[in-house]
């Protein structure tokens, strides 16, 4: 009888800190993952600003010498 004391005991310990542990986890990774995001997001436009510029640039070499050979 004693036995089941103690487990009972642990086990709301235990429970206890998994009241308080899973919404600090449950908010730690949701900031996480939106700061993630963000970056992400932010470095996808950094790439599509690159790509435009240099096919832009190609474009332009491209214009300068039709029109040096003319």
């Amino acid at each position: 009888m004693e036995q089941i004391k103690k487990n009972h005991s642990h086990r709301n310990r235990i429970g206890n800190y998994s009241r308080l542990v899973a919404p600090f986890l449950l908010l730690l990774s949701s900031l996480m993952v939106s700061s993630c995001t963000a970056i992400s997001e932010i470095f996808k436009a950094g790439m599509g600003f690159g790509i435009f510029a240099v096919l832009a640039l190609l474009v332009i070499i491209v214009f300068i010498i039709m029109r040096l050979r003319k």
